[in-house]
C-alpha cells in the first residue's frame, strides 16, 4: 500500500519559539521569572551586570541549551542578533542598603536602564514588561494603595534615588507605548520574599530570618507599627507572567501585584520567631528617615484584569525561605 499522506494538521510548521529577553535576570525576582519562561518554552536571553545580582541564582541553568546569559550593564546600548517578542526590564537595585551605596546606579538603570531596553523592544518588535514597585507611592496618605494614587514621595530624600527612578522608568514606559505603539506593561511590585534573596540586602524578611537563626536580636525600627505585606516569589511571578500576556484592554496601564494581608513590623518579627524556633528576641531601633508607615496593595485591578490574586500564605512561604537562608549561612 502506497503511504499515507500526512494530514493538513502535520503539513503546519511548528509555531515559532518565543525569545524573552530579561534584564537582572540574575537576580532574586528575575531568576525565578527565568526558571518559568524556560518552564513554558522560551529561549531566554539575560542581560545583568551582577552589581546586585549573582551568577549562584542561575548556575543551575549553565548548559541549558535555550539558556544565554550576557553580562553587561543595561544602560549600554543593546544588541541582540535575531529576533525578540518579549523584554522584561527587572534590573534595579532594590534593597534600601542599595539606595545608600548606589544611588547613582539606581537612577541610571531606571533611567538610561529603562531607554535602552525600550529601544531594544522598539528595533525589534517586541512586547515590554517594567517591573515598577510600591515605592512610587512613598509614605502614602491613601491606604491601601490603588493605582491612581499619585503618591507622597521625598524627591531628595535617601529613598528617592529609587523611588524618582521608577517614576521616570513608568512615564518613559508610557511614552514610548504612546509615540510608538509598542506594547507595554507595568506592574507596581509590593514586598516580596522567598529563595535567592541575598541575606545582607537590608530588606526585612533577609534580616530577621538571618537574625533569627543566629539567635540574634531581631532589630525592629521605631515602635513595630509600621505595616507591611508579604508576598511570595513564586505568587509575584505568576501575576507578572499574567500581566505579560494579557491582551485586555488597558492593560498597559499600571497593575498592583502583592499580598493584601497586612501586619505590622512587630507581628512578622513575632512570626519569624516562630517559623524559625529561635531564641531571638525584638530590640528597636531609630525609624529610618522617610521610612513608609503603611503599606498594603488595592489588588481589585489584578484581580479583575488578570484573575489573579496570591495563593501561598506566609507561614507556608517561610518555609522554603528560611530553608534556603539556612543553606547561605551554613546552618543547614
Amino acid at each position: 500500500m502506497p503511504p499515507k499522506k500526512p494530514s493538513v494538521a502535520s503539513r503546519r510548521p511548528a509555531p515559532a519559539q518565543p525569545v524573552s529577553v530579561v534584564t537582572g535576570g540574575a537576580g532574586f525576582l528575575g531568576s525565578h521569572l527565568v526558571d518559568v519562561l524556560l518552564a513554558r518554552g522560551h529561549r531566554v536571553v539575560v542581560i545583568d551586570n551582577l552589581i546586585t545580582g549573582s551568577t549562584d541564582n542561575i548556575a543551575h541553568l549553565a548548559g541549558h541549551a535555550d539558556f544565554r546569559f550576557i553580562k553587561q550593564d543595561v544602560t549600554e546600548y543593546l544588541y541582540l542578533p535575531g529576533k525578540v517578542d518579549f523584554v522584561w526590564h527587572f534590573a534595579s537595585p532594590a534593597s534600601p542598603i542599595d539606595y545608600l551605596e548606589l544611588p547613582i546606579q539606581t537612577l541610571k538603570v531606571g533611567s538610561l536602564g529603562t531607554h535602552k531596553a525600550l529601544g531594544l523592544a522598539k528595533a525589534k518588535g517586541a512586547r515590554f514588561l517594567i517591573t515598577s514597585t510600591s515605592e512610587i507611592y512613598g509614605d502614602p496618605l491613601v491606604h491601601p494603595q490603588v493605582e491612581s494614587y499619585w503618591g507622597n514621595v521625598n524627591t531628595i530624600g535617601p529613598r528617592g534615588c529609587y523611588d524618582e527612578s521608577k517614576r521616570f522608568a513608568e512615564a518613559l514606559v508610557m511614552a514610548y507605548h504612546r509615540q510608538h505603539g509598542i506594547p507595554t506593561r507595568m506592574v507596581r511590585i509590593f514586598n516580596t520574599y522567598g529563595p535567592r534573596m541575598r541575606v545582607n540586602d537590608g530588606r526585612v524578611v533577609p534580616a530577621f530570618v538571618s537574625q533569627a537563626l543566629a539567635n540574634k536580636p531581631i532589630t525592629v525600627f521605631g515602635d513595630g507599627s509600621q505595616t507591611r505585606s508579604f508576598c511570595f516569589a513564586d505568587d509575584l511571578i505568576k501575576g507578572i507572567v499574567r500581566l505579560m500576556f494579557c491582551d485586555k484592554a488597558t492593560a498597559e496601564l499600571p497593575v498592583n501585584i502583592g499580598n493584601p494581608h497586612e501586619m505590622t513590623m512587630l507581628q512578622f518579627a513575632e512570626e519569624i520567631i516562630r517559623a524559625t524556633g529561635s531564641k531571638s528576641r525584638v530590640v528597636h531601633k531609630p525609624l529610618p528617615q522617610d521610612d513608609p508607615k503603611q503599606r498594603k496593595p488595592n489588588i481589585a485591578r489584578a484581580k479583575s484584569l488578570l484573575g489573579w490574586e496570591p495563593k501561598v500564605p506566609l507561614s507556608e512561604g517561610l518555609k522554603p525561605t528560611i530553608a534556603y537562608f539556612r543553606g547561605k549561612l551554613g546552618l543547614a
